[in-house]
């Protein structure tokens, strides 16, 4: 089974399996394929976070490929350009946008090496095989979905460029995916990506390597300098994948496997240790108590992260603590005892878009896959040539020097992304993630406790009306009922509705019930959960 926001990704892992390939190299492929259907959402000059789970042999290992400050970057190079913080966290906003959009926008992307090196380590079928979905997407193309055309047209917000303007950004993005008035291409309308198709064949040939040390790895160079970019080729050059171990924590009688930081594991397993100390089995799914509950353990752990979370070759983060049994005991008495924990924001704007995707593969043999990547916030730049949009992780890392979140060459931004494996008796049940920004760990959190606490099937419990708090207001979606944010309102909590009917991350999920799988793709999404078995 496949799972992911793009049936066209879907489709390609699908096929992967079908031609023997097992769940890394239908993951590669599924991913390889994200990057030309979904370009928003990621691309090959993203970064990303995964986990290969394989049963024979023991294997379980992750692979981050988080992108990295550049070598020119320095600590208080935007320190006295700060002008406000997006209200969930999701990065700061500089004077003129110099880290939003643009070229100095861009990290050191890791996307490639990370296919590549999870494909060298774990799959079976040939790397030109697994990239061939991909280069066929492009070079026949596909057209636009509905969650996609809602994606590329949501507004500014408070100091962010909107998402019309990173497609519009250079004259590449313009002809693919704007119509001649400049405003994006509606539902239905083809994209065809000759460009991004021959980058594609350069990379089934030639590997990540001509991306990072070859002829592509020039022309970005090139760019880079023409456009005053802080990333080199020796950024490039120097770039390596992390393969480590999982983090490890529990729920219930669960075993809970994420990623280590700079990823959102440690923020999951924090809320899941606090709230095991609570009986749901008592409490209404969704009812004001139930919300007030996992909302401030969602702050605290949003103050934890802030204060103390980043890249571990910089940052000395204590897990053992933020994991421990005293710190979730404390945090579950706080709760009870009522308090109320203030999430502090630098002149805080609007919540901002969040460029991301999911998948998620089990193949036949148990073998199993839990992979998100993404672009941050896209910067809007296609060199002329290439076709593919560079990320635009600067924006989230923290102009102000002293932080666990602050620029310094080569460090790892903070990431929410949590692929995440849940097991139960010693075996995988629950193999999920999802896109979101700052709301990913309280996505997969909620779809985890849906499964766990509420006995909830895998579609339903993705497609459950989710909450967040990751500042001092509860963010709920359209379908949790006004009275309940009306009771949230009386005992004196700001609550903001948004309008989207299914929001706050979108978790694309597999559970495997014996030998069934339960697929769940999150409906605010155009995502699906598609099996071998329904391709013949």
């Amino acid at each position: 089974m496949v799972v992911c926001p793009q049936p066209e990704a879907a489709e390609s892992g699908i096929e992967i399996l079908k031609a023997g390939g097992n769940a890394v190299d239908a993951a590669v492929a599924c991913a390889l394929a994200q990057t030309v259907v979904d370009p928003l959402m990621c691309g090959i000059a993203g970064f990303g976070t995964g986990v290969v789970y394989k049963p024979e042999g023991g294997v379980h290992e992750y692979f981050d490929f988080h992108a990295t400050a550049p070598g020119s970057a320095r600590a208080d190079m935007w320190a006295d350009m700060l002008e406000g913080e997006a209200r969930d966290g999701f990065g700061f906003f500089i004077k003129d946008r110099v880290n939003d959009i643009g070229y100095q926008s861009i990290a050191t992307p890791g996307t490639l090496r990370g296919l590549e090196a999870m494909h060298a380590a774990h799959g079976r079928l040939p790397w030109a095989e697994v990239v061939a979905p991909a280069i066929a997407w492009a070079r026949d193309g596909y057209f636009v979905r509905p969650g996609m055309y809602s994606f590329w047209n949501d507004d500014a917000t408070l100091g962010r460029a909107s998402n019309r303007e990173r497609l519009a950004y250079s004259a590449s993005g313009r002809a693919l995916y704007c119509k001649e008035d400049g405003l994006p291409k509606t539902i239905g309308m083809p994209v065809v990506n000759r460009d991004f198709a021959g980058v594609l064949e350069e990379i089934a040939r030639g590997g990540a390597d001509t991306f990072y040390r070859g002829a592509i790895a020039e022309a970005i160079d090139a760019d880079m300098r023409a456009h005053g970019g802080l990333l080199t080729r020796k950024d490039l050059e120097d770039y390596r994948v992390i393969r480590q171990k999982p983090l490890v924590g529990r729920y219930r009688d669960r075993v809970v496997t994420t990623n280590q930081p700079p990823g959102g594991g440690a923020m999951l397993l924090e809320m899941l240790h606090a709230l095991e100390r609570f009986d749901f089995g008592a409490i209404a799914h969704n009812s004001p108590e139930y919300m007030r509950i996992v909302c401030e353990v969602m702050k605290q752990a949003t103050v934890d992260k802030d204060l103390h979370i980043g890249d571990p070759a910089f940052v000395d983060v204590p897990l053992a603590d933020l994991l421990s049994d005293a710190r979730a005991d404390r945090t579950a008495a706080a709760v009870r005892a009522g308090e109320r924990v203030a999430v502090t924001r630098v002149n805080p704007g609007h919540v901002v878009p969040r460029d991301t995707t999911h998948l998620s593969v089990v193949d036949r043999d148990g073998n199993c896959v839990s992979l998100t990547h993404s672009l941050a916030m896209p910067s809007g730049a296609i060199t002329d040539g290439l076709g593919f949009l560079y990320n635009g992780c600067m924006g989230v890392f923290d102009p102000r020097p002293g932080r666990a979140g602050s620029i310094a060459p080569g460090k790892r931004r903070f990431t929410s992304s949590c692929p995440t494996i849940v097991f139960r008796d010693g075996k995988p049940e629950i193999v999920l993630g999802a896109p979101g920004g700052t709301q990913i760990a309280m996505g997969v959190l909620q779809a985890i406790m849906n499964v766990v606490d509420f006995g909830m099937p895998m579609q339903q419990a993705v497609s459950a009306p989710r909450f967040s708090s990751t500042s001092n207001a509860i963010d709920i979606s359209n379908r949790i009922p006004r009275a309940v944010a009306r009771e949230l309102e009386q005992i004196g909590y700001e609550v903001i509705r948004n309008p989207y009917n299914y929001t706050i991350a979108w978790v694309h999920a597999i559970r495997i019930a014996g030998a069934m799988l339960e697929g769940g793709a999150d409906p605010g999404r155009d995502g699906v959960a598609y099996s071998t078995a329904e391709f013949g």
